[in-house]
């Protein structure tokens, strides 16, 4: 009986000693921890419900090259890639809402393509039905390995900033955008 008192004892004593700082502030001076909490109270996560849904836009989901300017030749394909599952997470301030968007997609090569490093044209747009609130064109490269032909990725955004009140009332669009490369 006194082995186990001692055993729990102890155990107590161990546990008492490997407690975590729920501040945060392992290591940090007074002023430097009371920054942090400043920061962390200015940029809030806020409730999924008035972060935008994002939408992958029908028509912009897929995206193929093919071989030799060939068009809609199932054998001239040299790459696929597709968009499926998305998500997002807010933190608002003041002012604004800073998005990160992160969308899982997977890029296979064709009869007509080869393996090694392509780049994907992503465009993240927001809009709230009536104006464009943010609009970026990102070229996304992607490795596919010569022993599968095939591989998933997951792309992030993560500087999507609209007016901080239009989150419940915006959209937000992930989709190829196989125009000419600019950043507007």
């Amino acid at each position: 009986m006194s082995r186990r008192l001692l055993g729990i004892s102890l155990l107590a004593v161990i546990a008492g000693c490997n407690q975590t700082d729920k501040a945060g502030n392992l290591g940090m001076t007074g002023s430097d921890a009371s920054q942090q909490a400043a920061t962390q109270q200015q940029q809030q996560p806020i409730i999924q419900g008035a972060c935008p849904q994002v939408y992958l836009r029908d028509g912009t989901a897929v995206y193929r090259t093919y071989a030799k300017g060939a068009k809609d030749d199932p054998q001239q394909v040299a790459l696929q890639a597709t968009l499926a599952d998305s998500t997002r997470k807010c933190v608002q301030n003041e002012s604004q809402l800073t998005v990160t968007v992160m969308v899982q997609g997977r890029a296979v090569t064709g009869p007509a393509g080869s393996a090694g490093t392509v780049t994907l044209p992503i465009r993240v747009a927001a809009t709230d039905g009536k104006e464009t609130l943010y609009s970026e064109l990102t070229k996304f490269n992607v490795d596919i390995p010569a022993d599968s032909g095939t591989t998933q990725f997951v792309f992030t955004n993560d500087k999507v900033v609209i007016p901080g009140g239009a989150g419940s009332f915006a959209k937000i669009y992930v989709g190829f955008d196989e125009g000419p490369y600019n950043t507007k």
